[in-house]
């Protein structure tokens, strides 16, 4: 007479919905408050919010490493051609 776990089906969310609840995050919404509201994992939202923190995924990280790198890489040049 073994009572079987209920299961709730996997969602996937896309890149834009991650960024959102990340950004609500870091608005200074606490984070109980969001994984509630979108009946969500704890460990899932901290995942997306260290993923972010390391990769540099928001917008304005994104555009000043480019910028870094692309200048990194016109140094390089130059020290090449010196």
């Amino acid at each position: 007479m073994s009572v079987k776990k209920q299961y709730r089906p996997r969602r996937s969310y896309t890149a834009d919905i991650k960024q959102e609840l990340v950004d609500l995050y870091r608005s200074g919404r606490h984070k109980c408050n969001i994984i509630r509201e979108f009946d969500m994992a704890s460990s899932l939202h901290g995942k997306w919010i260290a993923q972010s923190d390391n990769s540099g995924s928001s917008r304005k990280r994104t555009t000043a490493r480019r910028s870094e790198w692309q200048e990194l890489i016109e140094l390089r040049k130059q020290n090449q051609q010196l």
